[in-house]
């Protein structure tokens, strides 16, 4: 069994900048493509960022292109997102997901995921 835990929401002003983490227990990390999800309230849950296994492949969803970051170490079974320049509509639980097995060629879908954390929430007040 995987399990994933987030960590590093909060409260933050529009324009700064927050690190979320995402610890993974169980299964290998190393060989799942890992990804960020966000569901803001009333919204359907959409994909944030993902990078591959060995962490050359970054992809990036359009509303965050230029502004987040994800990242990983292997070696602490970590998977990291850096968000700058923060608005008010990344508002938003942050999940973490991982995808065994795949060879990552774009953004994750919610279809590929084989296990979630249960997610951090992120305010950012204007």
């Amino acid at each position: 069994q995987v399990q994933l835990v987030e960590s590093g929401g909060g409260l933050v002003q529009a324009g700064g900048s927050l690190r979320l983490s995402c610890a993974a227990s169980g299964r290998t990390f190393s060989s799942a493509a890992m990804g960020w999800f966000r569901q803001a309230p009333g919204k359907e849950r959409e994909s944030v960022a993902a990078i591959s296994w060995g962490g050359s492949s970054r992809y990036y969803a359009d509303s965050v292109k230029g502004r987040f970051a994800i990242s990983r170490d292997n070696a602490k079974n970590t998977v990291y997102l850096q968000m700058n320049s923060l608005k008010p509509e990344d508002t938003a639980v942050y999940y973490c997901a991982a995808d065994h097995g795949r060879v990552l060629l774009r953004l994750l879908r919610s279809s590929d995921i084989d296990h979630w954390g249960k997610g951090t929430l992120v305010t950012v007040s204007s």
